[in-house]
């Protein structure tokens, strides 16, 4: 298994916060950690949402137009939704 590289920071956080954290044995850095990576992820994702914008309403222009290429053989809830 690969390490990981980890650095040191400095976070401002509410004393009582931390306080409380460590009374109920909370590790703080590894909270902030996936809070991090959570933040990054929706970040990461709505900037890949924003470039493709373009390329999502053409492909739902192309589909309002011509249907669904697939909406005959298509099967579950939504396949009632597309046009052929």
């Amino acid at each position: 298994m690969a390490a990981v590289l980890k650095r040191k920071t400095s976070l401002s956080l509410r004393s009582a916060m931390l306080d409380e954290a460590k009374v109920l044995g909370i590790n703080v850095s590894s909270v902030a950690e996936a809070a991090l990576e959570n933040a990054v992820a929706a970040a990461r994702r709505a900037a890949w949402l924003a470039e493709n914008e373009a390329a999502f309403a053409a492909q739902a222009e192309w589909h309002e137009r011509n249907g669904h290429p697939l909406a005959k053989i298509m099967a579950g809830p939504a396949a009632s939704s597309w046009k052929d």
